[in-house]
Order: structure tokens, then sequence, then C-alpha cells
């Protein structure tokens, strides 16, 4: 690697974000701001050296200059807002006009936004600068999510006739039949469903940040009504409410419950964690919202909701389950 790097390779550290602290805390963050999948890599380039060839990324990028200098060209996009099926090609890339040169310092930031062609070089000194991708969500998206829950429809199951393949006009009447099931089926389905699966597999791919958790885990018979407890910094966590038995109203959470009945069952609260979602009696969710409100809280103030023992196994779970951590006893006036 050294005399790679010596013979003027670039060195690249992927993903970041996995296994060095501030990256982690600084993605969740926007994570959390712009409701969009970040990542973050490192670029470190020796002096003279072209770190990157002209191309397009399939996601925005913010390039963050670190140490030294580095010249960009940024050109116009080759394909406007490029899928990930949208593999840049390098010769025509470079062929594209340029929109502007600039040289990126240390504490410059560049956004690049997915599809803009672009290509940097160290100047004098070897550079180094982290690049924040955000992994945005599309409506093209949104249509898989609509395809792969149209899977559960029979009529979209079914085999296409024997010897299809062999047949033009076969092949076009199953795709007419196909493509006019599923307008009809568009015209049912439930948007906020689908809405409700896409936000459950994002929060439900934000790996929680339990750091120190073995700590916390330990002191949890420490606890009383004195003790202050705060949400833990990171945490995705949605709230949702719904009858046992059955999933949560979809697309709710985050300060929002069905607030009905639902089809007359008994009500369950359901606290999604990232990894895990955990299950609660309904008439605990005043109590769970206020201590994931991001305030620190005495657990002592829950006395207008819960009784003593109560109040403090729901602290010690949401603290066992990651969602809470001890705060600091002064951190609550």
């Amino acid at each position: 690697m050294l005399d790679l790097f010596a013979g003027g390779a670039t060195v690249v550290l992927q993903s970041l974000q996995r296994w060095w602290e501030p990256a982690t805390r600084f993605c969740r963050e926007l994570e959390l701001a712009l409701g969009h999948a970040t990542q973050a890599n490192a670029y470190l380039t020796p002096a003279g050296a072209a770190g990157l060839a002209p191309h397009h990324d399939t996601h925005d990028v913010f390039v963050l200059q670190v140490a030294g200098t580095k010249h960009w060209v940024v050109r116009e996009p080759a394909v406007d807002a490029p899928l990930r099926r949208h593999v840049s090609d390098h010769e025509a890339a470079a062929a594209r006009p340029v929109l502007f040169e600039v040289d990126l310092r240390p504490g410059d930031a560049l956004y690049l936004p997915r599809g803009v062609v672009h290509s940097a070089a160290a100047q004098q000194g070897v550079s180094l600068h982290i690049t924040v991708g955000v992994l945005a969500t599309t409506v093209h998206d949104v249509l898989l999510a609509l395809v792969e829950q149209a899977g559960d429809d029979l009529a979209f199951r079914r085999s296409l006739g024997a010897g299809w393949a062999f047949d033009d006009d076969a092949a076009t009447a199953a795709v007419k039949s196909a493509v006019a099931d599923l307008a009809d089926w568009l015209g049912r389905v439930d948007a906020a469903e689908v809405a409700g699966r896409m936000r459950d597999r994002f929060v439900s791919r934000r790996t929680p940040l339990l750091d120190g958790q073995l700590l916390e885990t330990v002191g949890l018979d420490r606890l009383d009504d004195d003790s202050v407890v705060v949400r833990r910094p990171g945490i995705v966590a949605t709230v949702t409410v719904g009858d046992a038995g059955t999933g949560p109203a979809p697309g709710r959470g985050d300060g929002a419950s069905d607030g009905g009945t639902g089809g007359g069952g008994a009500q369950t609260l359901r606290l999604t964690l990232g990894d895990r979602r955990v299950e609660m009696p309904a008439p605990l969710e005043p109590a769970v919202r206020r201590l994931l409100d991001g305030s620190p809280h005495r657990i002592g103030e829950l006395a207008d909701v819960l009784d003593g023992p109560s109040r403090l196994v729901l602290v010690r779970r949401l603290v066992r389950e990651g969602a809470l951590r001890a705060g600091e006893p002064g951190a609550h006036g």
C-alpha cells in the first residue's frame, strides 16, 4: 500500500461511518434530519496525483476538505438524477461541458448533486477529503415498494402461459393483462400502508448507537425517582399504537398515533428501535412519548401518569433496550 501511495495512488477509506465514531454520529444526525441513508468515505491523495477520473455518482455528495488542497473540475450531468443502474461512463463524462473549477482548502465544502460529473487532483502536498454520500430514497423506490406489495395479491403471482417466450402475441397479451390488473390494483392501494412499510424499513436499518450500554445495564438497580434519564443521542425511535395481533397503524410514528380503537381489540404500543420492535400496553404511550422527547427527565416526574413501581419498570426497560440512558443528576431543573 505504501509503495502504491508513493507511486501516485489514492488511499480510500471506505464506510467511515461503520468504524469511526465521529463519522458514525455525524452521519446519523444527517439521517435523522434528512430521512435518507448516508455514508462516508475518506480519500488520501499524494501531491500532484489525480484522485478521481471524471465520473458521476448515483447519490448526492458533500465533499469536506480536511487537509491540503484539491482541485475540482465540475461538469454538466451526463444523466440527470441517475439511479444505481446508471453506471458512469468515464469517456462520456470527460466530454461533458465544464460548469466550473475550484480549489478546496481545509474547511471548505462542495455539494455535488447526483449525476453531476466531477474529477479531482491534489495540488502541492498531500490532500485528504471526506465525502458524505446521501443515498436518497427516490420515487423509483416508491414504485419498487408498490410492486413488492403487489405480490401479496394472488393475481400478480400467477405464472405466464406455457410458450409465452416464443409467441410475440402471447407475450404482449400477458403484459397488457398485467398492466391492466396493476392499474386496477393501484386504484385501490392504501398509500398510507405503503408509506408505513417504507418508513419501517428505513427505521429498521438504522443500527442503534449503544456506546456504554453495558454500564447502563449494570446500573439499572440504582435508578430511582430522583434519577435523570434522557433519550440516547442518534437513536431512531418510532411509536405506534394498533390492535393487538396486527401491525401498527401505517405511516404513524414519532409524535403520531392512530388515536382510534381499530377493530375494537386490545390496543398495543409498539416502539421500533432500529433493529428491534418492543411491544407494551397502549396506556404507556403518554409516558413513553414524554421520555423520548429529547429532554432530560427525572423519573419521579412521571407520577402524573404512572405509579412508582410502574414508572421504574418502564424506565428500566427503555434503558435496557437502548432507548434511554442515564443523564447528569443536575441536567433537569
